[in-house]
């Protein structure tokens, strides 16, 4: 009986060293943690096309939850008030984040998309709207800023694969950049750091009728003028086109364009219906 139990002791000693060492093995040559990937890289397949359109501020609820400190690596962030965010503005490093963490959900409790005009702030409110520029070479971005980080040392923001694209930092993989909070007032009217954004901007520029068509995206039909005019401004800001807004019968129609041709009207209207405006439509029309 002794020799029996002495024999079974010592193959179940065998077994366990056995599979430790196969746990060992398999932890060695496969990523730890949530993520499929060990480290970071831009995406093997790129889509045909990304799109490099701004994200488009639009006033959003804060989830009081995204509000309470948190501790990463024994540094404890309390994250800024919306109010105070209104203002802010700082300078440091940018970085960037891709393919490990694409599909993920965010801080914010969202999807993470490497493709989407996204970022990722230590303590700005969740979610934000940030204008970026890249101080080296004066480039432009509008982010929404949706998850916590990057929490290296000395930088201030994680930038999309889109958002990096746009802002030129892919190649260097950090930038010294510029952010500002963009923030928009119950009338719609839109705030960079706390100063109106266009208040020292000319009007935009209208098309001059020439009786020929044209393929437009017509978002809205207003009867204020002023505020037609005044979104007219933003729309023209965010996706860099031009803007043209008949009126017939105290209707203001607001359109974007001309456009080149019927495949980039029905890409900037469904661009324009994910941002939150769902009754754009492409229109071929006279102007």
């Amino acid at each position: 009986m002794f020799a029996l139990n002495t024999l079974s002791q010592a193959v179940s000693r065998r077994s366990l060293l056995l599979l430790a060492a196969v746990l060992l093995s398999a932890c060695s040559s496969t990523p730890s943690g949530r993520y499929s990937l060990r480290h970071d890289a831009p995406p093997t397949v790129l889509p045909s096309e990304i799109l490099q359109h701004d994200a488009t501020p639009k006033k959003e609820p804060h989830n009081p939850v995204n509000q309470r400190s948190y501790v990463i690596r024994g540094k404890t962030y309390h994250p800024i008030s919306p109010d105070q965010a209104v203002t802010h503005s700082e300078k440091g490093m940018a970085s960037w984040y891709g393919q490990k963490f694409h599909g993920h959900l965010t801080s914010n409790g969202e999807t993470y998309d490497m493709y989407s005009m996204s970022a990722a702030h230590k303590t700005l409110p969740l979610p934000s709207y940030v204008q970026v520029t890249n101080l080296d070479n004066g480039k432009k971005a509008i982010v929404r800023v949706n998850d916590r980080g990057p929490f290296h040392q000395g930088r201030i923001i994680d930038l999309s694969y889109a958002a990096a694209l746009k802002l030129d930092v892919l190649k260097t993989g950090v930038a010294n950049v510029q952010i500002e909070v963009i923030s928009v007032d119950d009338e719609g009217r839109l705030y960079l750091a706390g100063k109106p954004l266009f208040d020292d901007k000319p009007e935009p520029q209208q098309l001059a009728l020439n009786n020929s068509e044209a393929w437009f995206v017509q978002v809205l039909a207003l009867q204020d003028a002023d505020k037609a005019r005044n979104l007219a401004k933003g729309l023209q800001q965010l996706y860099q086109t031009n803007i043209h807004t008949p009126e017939e019968n105290g209707v203001h129609r607001l359109r974007l364009g001309p456009l080149k041709d019927e495949q980039s009207a029905r890409q900037l209207a469904d661009q324009l219906k994910a941002d939150g405006y769902p009754s754009a439509f492409p229109l071929l029309t006279a102007y």
